[in-house]
């Protein structure tokens, strides 16, 4: 390896922003399996079942109603 590298002349990468980021988020063991069995089905990771699920509440503009029984 080089002990310098010049990137004076390098570019951003342009698919940088469509990048998917990690978080970190806490599901029931229900909707875990559920997603997984889905994922043996169709032979798709179940993280991006997931995610293709909530991309098409975004695209349809979706909204949760919650009723709380009192």
């Amino acid at each position: 390896m080089r002990d310098h590298y010049d990137f004076s002349n390098g570019i951003k990468n342009p698919y940088a922003d469509r990048l998917k980021k990690q978080i970190t988020i806490r599901l029931d063991d229900q909707v875990i399996e559920y997603f997984k069995k889905m994922a043996e089905e169709t032979g798709m990771p179940y993280q991006n079942i997931i995610n293709y699920y909530l991309l098409d509440c975004v695209k349809e503009k979706k909204h949760l109603e919650v009723a709380f029984s009192k």
